[in-house]
């Protein structure tokens, strides 16, 4: 458990006392995506220190949120429980109300691929997602390939090297492939336009077209308002 008790006898207190320790949710959202080895959540969270990884692995453990498991080729890994897979909604939610209040990145500030999995997970619109797209976005030095297909979408890491377990990389050419930067974020508020997203530089489009970006654009919003 955590090491800081609020003393109050609360649900939510029990939830504070359980995830919220520094760190901790950002192992979760890391795990949302898939299960991790040390190194893996280590490269993914290069500021953390070592001993404060293992101490919230370690009280994740214990409140029964994530569990170690050993898998042939892949070694030792960190995997959600049932319990914790509980919290992908409300990860989810969180991330929608935290994009509001995002400004400019600081000099230092880092998109990783589980991070921009995350984003896209956060920022997804199921109800149009009628229409079917692949696409693959680049950012920095992430690269994430995505298709949405019936309601529903996937995602698999394509640069840095994906983990052990990650997906299968679909056959053949992306309809859509586009690098951006940070400031894709204008993009999925709604502030900017597809067009003016090219037009100022946000996006480059390195296959396909522009109602291809609208289409991408549709599927992925967030109010910034």
């Amino acid at each position: 458990m955590a090491a800081r008790s609020y003393g109050q006898y609360c649900g939510i207190t029990t939830a504070v006392e359980l995830v919220t320790e520094r760190w901790a949710l950002l192992i979760i959202r890391d795990l949302l995506v898939g299960p991790r080895r040390y190194t893996d959540l280590k490269q993914g969270l290069p500021k953390i220190p070592t001993n404060i990884l293992s101490a919230r692995l370690k009280e994740l453990q214990e409140g029964g949120v994530i569990r170690r498991v050993a898998l042939p080729r892949c070694g030792l890994l960190y995997e959600l429980t049932e319990y914790g897979h509980e919290l992908e909604p409300i990860v989810l939610a969180l991330g929608r109300w935290g994009f509001r209040a995002m400004g400019d990145p600081a000099a230092d500030d880092i998109v990783t691929a589980d991070s921009l999995t995350m984003a896209l997970r956060t920022a997804f619109r199921p109800e149009f997602a009628s229409v079917p797209l692949d696409f693959q976005i680049q950012v920095g030095e992430v690269e994430l390939r995505a298709q949405v297909a019936d309601g529903g979408l996937k995602i698999v890491q394509i640069a840095p090297p994906a983990p052990p377990v990650g997906g299968a990389l679909p056959a053949g050419e992306p309809e859509l492939r586009f690098a951006s930067g940070p400031d894709i974020r204008h993009l999925i508020a709604g502030t900017l336009t597809a067009a003016e997203a090219v037009e100022q530089g946000v996006v480059t489009i390195l296959r396909g077209d522009l109602p291809l970006l609208e289409r991408f654009a549709e599927l992925f919003r967030i109010s910034a308002a």
